[in-house]
């Protein structure tokens, strides 16, 4: 692969623009973007795609289509249709509607990972229509490996796979887990949730509000965020999490005192690793199953490691979670994604408009102490340790 480097950049960064070829943490000097990379998991839509879909999803694993076949029932319980596709549709449209609103003439190229559209057609059709200098937004708001380093992974692969390394530069908008637009849409719920809770006569002291993420492999939770950095037995992607619930709930106390008494904790979900890999803990459904005997009545569901509805909400959450809780014997509610909520969709927009304007990070808007997160990777950030370093972009290479 070539490699793309500004002149008398001290840093090495893949396939970057002049400016984030510096290789410094933030980029404070505007950049000409002429497109929006919007970049996806994908999913399936149909009966015919899940097993394909899900060898897509554990390629170079070596997994055999009969243990897919035991997580393909996730999806055929949906007609085979995962909702992740139509959900970056309506997110596609919303973000051109506000660029339009805004006057901000950007095209907006959407790809997926595992499923079409894939990123290399989007960055093809970019190409062709010379739009070359582009600005990725993934669809996940923290740092590890899954939902960072390996979309920077992704889009080093895809240039190189069309040959259009050298030609076609991606930066990325920095981790966006504390952005006021990304937090507003999990502040509302969970203050909609608990007053509606404490409205039905249920004590605040008797509801427990459970933050709900994407279980990772331990060892990539402790990699995750940069080496120079101590965040934690969890890395940066559990202090992220644990960071944005406490200024949540915060946030929710402030407009309820009466809800001062409600306590709240992280669980995770969606496992999916042999039981002797180290995941983190504890999982929602066991927490669910424990709370009656901590003197919980009512629990608030709070899918906080996710943009939108994905599958591991609707079957995780909607489904599993609420089970556990109907079990229990304990009210459940789950409170929305942020999906195309409008403040959300400015949001993103708002971290487009920064790094084409390059605005100071002193001026950059976040909601914790560990904002505003950094707009190019550092060397070694969110290893997987299984898989080793493979080249990509938007960071300095390991």
């Amino acid at each position: 692969m070539s490699e793309q480097v500004a002149e008398g950049a001290t840093s090495t960064i893949l396939a970057a623009s002049a400016a984030a070829a510096s290789g410094l943490p933030h980029i404070e000097t505007p950049v000409p973007y002429d497109g929006i990379l919007l970049a996806g998991f994908g999913g399936p839509e149909g009966q015919d795609d899940v097993i394909p879909f899900l060898r897509n999803v554990t390629r170079g694993r070596g997994i055999p289509d009969e243990r897919l076949e035991e997580v393909a029932h996730h999806y055929r319980h949906f007609g085979g249709v995962s909702p992740i596709n139509a959900q970056n549709r309506a997110l596609k449209a919303a973000i051109e509607a506000e660029l339009a609103a805004r006057g901000i003439d950007l095209p907006v190229y959407w790809g997926n990972r595992n499923w079409a559209p894939f990123l290399e057609e989007a960055v093809q059709d970019a190409a062709s229509a010379g739009d070359t200098t582009l600005l990725a937004i993934a669809t996940s708001a923290y740092s590890s490996y899954s939902s960072c380093r390996q979309y920077r992974e992704d889009f080093a692969r895809v240039l190189d796979a069309t040959a259009l390394m050298g030609t076609v530069t991606i930066d990325k908008v920095r981790q966006f887990f504390d952005h006021p637009g990304f937090v507003a849409a999990f502040t509302r719920g969970v203050t909609d949730a608990v007053r509606e809770l404490i409205g039905d006569g249920v004590a605040a002291g008797r509801i427990r509000v459970l933050f709900s993420t994407h279980s990772i492999p331990t060892s990539d939770a402790q990699r995750s965020g940069p080496r120079d950095r101590d965040f934690g037995p969890g890395g940066a992607y559990a202090a992220q999490h644990e960071a944005v619930a406490g200024f949540v709930m915060t946030n929710v106390v402030e407009a309820m005192p009466e809800a001062a008494e409600t306590g709240w904790e992280l669980v995770y979900q969606s496992r999916s690793g042999p039981p002797t890999q180290p995941w983190l803990e504890p999982d929602v459904c066991d927490v669910i199953g424990e709370l009656p005997g901590r003197g919980v009545e009512a629990v608030v569901i709070v899918p906080l490691g996710f943009v939108s509805d994905h599958m591991e909400v609707l079957w995780d959450l909607d489904t599993e979670a609420m089970e556990a809780a109907e079990g229990a014997g304990i009210r459940a509610v789950r409170t929305p994604t942020p999906g195309i909520d409008p403040a959300f969709v400015s949001g993103l927009v708002d971290l487009v408009v920064e790094r084409r304007e390059g605005r100071p990070a002193a001026d950059r808007p976040h909601e914790t102490d560990l904002g505003p997160w950094f707009d190019v990777c550092r060397p070694a950030c969110c290893e997987n340790v299984r898989a080793g370093f493979k080249p990509a972009v938007s960071g300095v290479a390991p």
